[in-house]
């Protein structure tokens, strides 16, 4: 099934090689990548690039994600350290980036389709 209907695609230089299906993070330069992908606001287009190309960045829309642990549908999603999305769950007195929501359940390594919808879970710090 194709989820590339109503995307918002951009292109930004990739800082390192960019596996596809993975949630990306940029740096202080505007460059991207998976590293640090906690602060991930996108998804990298299906066919990845090498450091220094272009890379296109999924950035609102339904796409496909790969998967970093078991998810369930609707679940908010954030990167793992490899850039996998796994489930986004409060952390007290942080923030943390959401980049999208599940939409079915998926295991680890499944490419699953996710509605791409960066926000944050912002949990305030426990009294």
């Amino acid at each position: 099934m194709s989820y590339t209907n109503n995307l918002d695609i951009r292109s930004f230089e990739a800082a390192a090689a960019i596996a596809g299906n993975l949630i990306v993070t940029g740096d202080a330069t505007g460059k991207v990548s998976t590293a640090g992908a906690k602060q991930g606001f996108g998804i990298a287009e299906r066919v990845g690039c090498e450091a220094g190309d272009m890379a296109d960045v999924v950035c609102s829309g339904w796409y496909e994600v790969t998967c970093g642990g078991d998810l369930d549908f609707d679940d908010p999603v954030t990167a793992d350290a490899q850039g996998r999305a796994v489930k986004a769950v409060p952390v007290a007195g942080e923030t943390v980036r959401i980049v999208g929501f599940m939409r079915r359940e998926a295991v680890l390594g499944d490419i699953a389709p996710i509605h791409v919808a960066p926000s944050l879970l912002v949990t305030p710090a426990t009294v």
